[in-house]
């Protein structure tokens, strides 16, 4: 039962040698999402091992080219490799007119469905579910029309507590009610709450990305005890007034959020390259929340199942 991201890049506006434009993926229950596609991300999937064809659906924040410069080339490969299953793309307009001219001179011939899902940036709603899962947007605050992504297990189904159904005799229909979430009444009138037959299996986990953003108190609402929160910090706390021009977040402000949603674990990246030292910026974050890291390309943070006896 994966629940695991992987950072793929990093950087801000400008790459280098060893830092990428943003793109993490998720593997949840072995089914893969990637969140943003800047520059290279098909180079990145590869050096990871991660087969492209197995892409479920990607999700775009913005249209900032550092953000979907390399979904493009990406869609391309998918098409040159065979891929045959339909690809949904969740992105901001007018993405979708950028795809048709796209596909229009490169790519005429695709041998799958693009199925693209325009994202409303300023509400707060479900675009994507499967059995396991579900994807929630996050309205942020750019320059542009953006939008973060809070990925969140299911509830799981109630499971029945086996000494229980020696204990009161519970035949099939009383066992199945029970696990709808029922009380059970027997035969001779004893009430069995609910909450002393069943219970869940296991803590549903969440992710949340959110870059790029002018620091939010809606956010640290939404992502409100996430176990693993992604929040761009492109520049240190000396640098906030050309966070707020640039509609970007200070460590400080990522390190807030964080604080304020409870979550279990801060991911800072997005870093301008004006910092030679990023050792800088983690330091500054741990002030205000201690559990902060880098978001280091090529690192997997795996999150936990949190299994309930």
């Amino acid at each position: 039962m994966t629940f695991e991201v992987t950072i793929l890049g990093s950087s801000s506006a400008r790459p280098s040698i060893r830092k990428h434009h943003s793109a993490h993926t998720l593997n949840a229950y072995e089914q893969f999402y990637l969140i943003d596609c800047g520059e290279g991300t098909q180079v990145r999937l590869l050096e990871q091992g991660i087969n492209p064809l197995k892409l479920q659906a990607i999700f775009i924040s913005h249209l900032h080219g550092d953000h979907v410069f390399g979904l493009f080339p990406l869609i391309s490969t998918m098409g040159i490799m065979g891929r045959k299953t339909p690809l949904t793309l969740f992105a901001p307009a007018p993405l979708d007119e950028i795809l048709e001219y796209h596909c229009r001179y490169f790519d005429a011939r695709l041998p799958f469905e693009i199925l693209y899902r325009p994202v409303d940036t300023c509400r707060h709603a479900m675009i994507y579910e499967n059995k396991v899962m579900e994807v929630w947007t996050i309205p942020l605050r750019h320059r542009i029309p953006s939008a973060g992504y809070l990925f969140r297990e299911k509830v799981p189904p109630l499971n029945i507590r086996k000494e229980t159904i020696e204990k009161y005799g519970l035949g099939v229909a009383q066992i199945t009610a029970a696990k709808r979430g029922e009380d059970i009444v027997l035969g001779d009138g004893t009430l069995l709450v609910n909450n002393e037959l069943t219970y869940r299996p296991f803590v549903p986990r969440s992710y949340a990305y959110c870059s790029d953003t002018q620091y939010s108190a809606r956010v640290a609402k939404i992502v409100e005890g996430a176990d693993l929160l992604y929040h761009e910090a492109t520049f240190a706390d000396r640098d906030k007034a050309l966070a707020k021009e640039t509609g970007h977040s200070t460590t400080l402000q990522a390190a807030r959020v964080a604080s304020m949603a409870g979550v279990g674990k801060l991911l800072i990246g997005h870093f301008s390259s004006r910092y030679k030292d990023e050792q800088e910026l983690l330091n500054e974050a741990r002030t205000l929340f201690p559990d902060t890291w880098l978001a280091r390309e090529g690192e997997r943070y795996q999150i936990p199942l949190h299994r309930v006896e």
